[in-house]
């Protein structure tokens, strides 16, 4: 039975996919400028035009994909796939996302316009052929959560950390092959659905989530422990959110190789009480370390 086309639309925007554009903040949050109202705002400014953007890709994506999605046992419940939503009213909706969240973009600074416009040429490439390059569709992945850092930092006019940029990248790339791995481990021969995964073996990808689970682990720790940060940020006790991220990591590892979890990165981190919990702990460690304990 068909929904409604507005609760339809809504689904197809995937509000709950916006979550990954938490990472817009981590510049106000690691610049000190948390208790800036003006700097919040205008990073929850570039955090409307990622999540605008974002649903803008979705749509063009799950229309060029509509006929593979039908053959997956999840995905043909989508919107588009299942014809509750045609295809030319989903693109006409993603470009008025696409060219209003832009025009806002380059309104609250012409950095933030760029990086915003690189994300969606970005995802319009990878929609549109990179997804079937192995291991550069996982990169490229990676390359958008590094932008929208990238965009955080540019709308404020503060210069973002190499120790960010290295974390933030990894933890993506980290994600990006679990996702992958819980996708055949999911699906089996999921050829049909996703020619991308004939390239993949849960092998293969077990050691690539060893090696990025490893550099993520000793480059947080590195950037928590370094005098470097400790003098940029004016504070010495970033280390205690280490416990914190080693626990998110296994946490997240067990979910995958015991639960079977992983395939929906942003549902299994909204889901698991623990998971939630201990993110919420790192964030308020953070919070302390930063602005109370200096």
């Amino acid at each position: 039975m068909s929904r409604p086309f507005a609760p339809s639309l809504v689904s197809a925007l995937r509000p709950k996919q916006w979550i990954k554009n938490v990472f817009v903040f981590a510049a106000l949050v690691f610049a000190g400028r948390l208790d800036d109202p003006s700097a919040v705002l205008r990073a929850t400014g570039a955090f409307a035009v990622f999540c605008a953007l974002a649903s803008a890709v979705y749509l063009i994506n799950d229309v060029r994909d509509r006929e593979a999605d039908r053959a997956h046992p999840g995905k043909r419940h989508r919107p588009i796939a299942s014809g509750e939503i045609a295809p030319q009213t989903a693109v006409a909706v993603a470009l008025a996302l696409a060219i209003a969240s832009l025009a806002l973009a380059f309104r609250l600074d012409l950095g933030l316009g760029a990086a915003a416009a690189a994300y969606f040429a970005l995802n319009l490439a990878y929609s549109f052929g990179l997804k079937r390059v192995v291991i550069l569709d996982v990169m490229m992945i990676a390359t958008g959560f590094l932008l929208r850092a990238w965009a955080g930092a540019l709308v404020l006019d503060v210069a973002i950390s190499h120790w960010l940029v290295l974390c933030t990248g990894l933890l993506a790339l980290f994600i990006g092959f679990v996702k992958r791995r819980q996708e055949i481990a999911a699906l089996g021969d999921a050829s049909a659905s996703r020619p991308i995964l004939r390239e993949y073996s849960l092998p293969f990808l077990d050691q690539m989530i060893s090696i990025v689970t490893g550099a993520t682990v000793v480059a947080y720790a590195f950037y928590a422990l370094s005098p470097e940060v400790a003098q940029k940020l004016g504070t010495q006790h970033l280390g205690l959110t280490i416990p914190f991220v080693l626990f998110g990591i296994f946490r997240y590892l067990y979910l995958v190789h015991q639960k079977g979890a992983g395939e929906s990165p942003t549902a299994m981190v909204v889901s698991d009480g623990p998971l939630l919990f201990d993110i919420l702990l790192w964030g308020l460690a953070v919070i302390v370390a930063l602005y109370l304990w200096r």
